[in-house]
C-alpha cells in the first residue's frame, strides 16, 4: 500500500470538517484572478464564507468521503483553478454577491472573449502619429480630424468565443477598453442534497419580481372569485359585495341612507321624461310649473352657437339644473 503524506490526510480531514459544518458548499473557478484581488475578495467574504484552495484529488476525496448525500456530484464541476467555498448563506445569494464583486480587467493575449468586444465610434486621446497606422492594422477604422485621431465607426474587433490576439489586447488597453471581468466564478453549489449549476443560480431580478407580481394578482383574483377569505382578499370581496348590494338596492328602488338621493334623482328624471312625452301629445296635460321645467331642460340641452361658452357660464347652467332637480323632488315628495 503506497504511503500517503500526513499533510494530505490532514488536508482531506480539514475539508471534510468544513463540508459537514456548513449548509452550502460551492465549487468555484479562480483562474486569472491576480493574487492581490483574490486576497481582497477573501477578506470581503471572511464573515460569511470560507474560500479554500486545494488539489483536485484531495477535494474529490473529501467530497466522496462526506456523509452528505449527493455532494460527491460537486466534484464534476472542477473547472480551471478550482476552489471550494463554504457558507451558510443561500446559494443564490452567494452567487449574486460573487457576481456583483467582479471588476473590469484588461484583455490578455490568448483569453477568450466573453462577449463581442466593440471599439466604439468617437474621439480618442491620441494625437496624430504612428498609432493611426496601428489602429488601422488591427482593423479599427480611424482618421485624423481636427488634430486628433478619431474612430470613424463602431468596430467589433473580437467576436464572442474567439481568442484575443496580442495586438488586439494591447490596443484595447491603450484605448482604455477593459472587456474582461475578474472575480470568483461560482461554477456550482450544493445545498440540501441538490447541486445547483451556475445557469440555475443566475436570476433575472426584474423578471422574477414581475413573475411574483403576476402570481400575486392571479392568486388574488382566484380567491376573490371563489370567495376565499384571507388578508388580501377580504377588502376586495367586501368592496365587491358593497357594489353589488348598491346596484341591487338601486334597481329594486330600496330606500336607504346610501341610495335615497340616487333613487330620487332617478325618479325625478323619469318624471320629466314622462311629462315630456305626455305634453307632446297634449300641452294641457301638464301644469305651468312642470311645463317651465321642461322648457328649462330643453333650453339647457339645445345646441350652442359656435362661440364656446366660458367655464363660469357652464357652471351656472349646472347650478340651475341642480336647483330645478331639488325643487322638483320637493314638489313630488313634499
Amino acid at each position: 500500500m503506497p504511503h500517503v503524506a500526513s499533510w494530505k490526510k490532514e488536508e482531506v480531514e480539514s475539508l471534510k470538517e468544513l463540508i459537514e459544518s456548513h449548509d452550502v458548499v460551492g465549487m468555484a473557478n479562480l483562474s486569472d484572478i491576480p493574487a492581490p484581488q483574490l486576497q481582497k475578495m477573501r477578506r470581503a467574504l471572511k464573515d460569511s464564507a470560507v474560500v479554500k484552495m486545494s488539489r483536485k484529488t484531495l477535494m474529490t476525496l473529501a467530497l466522496s468521503e462526506s456523509k452528505k448525500e449527493n455532494i460527491a456530484d460537486l466534484g464534476e464541476h472542477m473547472d480551471g483553478q478550482p476552489a471550494m467555498i463554504f457558507t451558510d448563506m443561500n446559494p443564490f445569494k452567494l452567487y449574486k454577491i460573487l457576481e456583483d464583486s467582479k471588476t473590469e480587467a484588461p484583455a490578455k493575449p490568448g483569453s477568450i472573449a466573453p462577449e463581442d468586444i466593440v471599439v466604439p465610434k468617437g474621439d480618442t486621446a491620441f494625437k496624430p502619429g504612428p498609432i493611426l497606422g496601428e489602429l488601422q492594422k488591427v482593423g479599427i477604422p480611424a482618421k485624423i480630424d481636427k488634430g486628433k485621431i478619431v474612430i470613424t465607426s463602431d468596430k467589433t474587433v473580437v467576436a464572442e468565443g474567439e481568442t484575443i490576439s496580442r495586438e488586439i489586447a494591447s490596443m484595447l488597453t491603450r484605448l482604455e477598453i477593459f472587456p474582461m471581468e475578474v472575480g470568483i466564478d461560482l461554477v456550482a453549489a450544493y445545498e440540501d442534497q441538490t447541486v445547483y449549476t451556475s445557469d440555475l443560480l443566475t436570476i433575472d431580478e426584474e423578471k422574477t419580481i414581475a413573475d411574483v407580481q403576476k402570481a400575486f394578482t392571479q392568486a388574488l383574483n382566484l380567491s376573490v372569485n371563489a370567495v376565499i377569505f384571507n388578508k388580501e382578499s377580504v377588502p376586495v370581496i367586501l368592496q365587491n359585495a358593497n357594489t353589488k348590494a348598491m346596484n341591487l338596492a338601486l334597481n329594486a328602488d330600496i330606500l336607504t341612507s346610501k341610495t335615497r338621493d340616487m333613487i330620487l334623482a332617478k325618479a325625478y328624471a323619469q318624471m320629466l321624461a314622462l311629462a315630456s312625452e305626455v305634453s307632446g301629445k297634449d300641452t294641457d296635460a301638464v301644469d305651468d310649473e312642470l311645463r317651465e321645467k321642461l322648457n328649462s331642460q330643453a333650453t339647457a340641452a339645445a345646441p350652442k352657437d359656435d362661440k364656446k361658452p366660458e367655464d363660469d357660464e357652464e357652471e351656472e347652467v349646472e347650478e340651475e339644473k341642480e336647483e330645478d332637480a331639488a325643487a322638483g323632488l320637493g314638489a313630488l315628495f313634499g
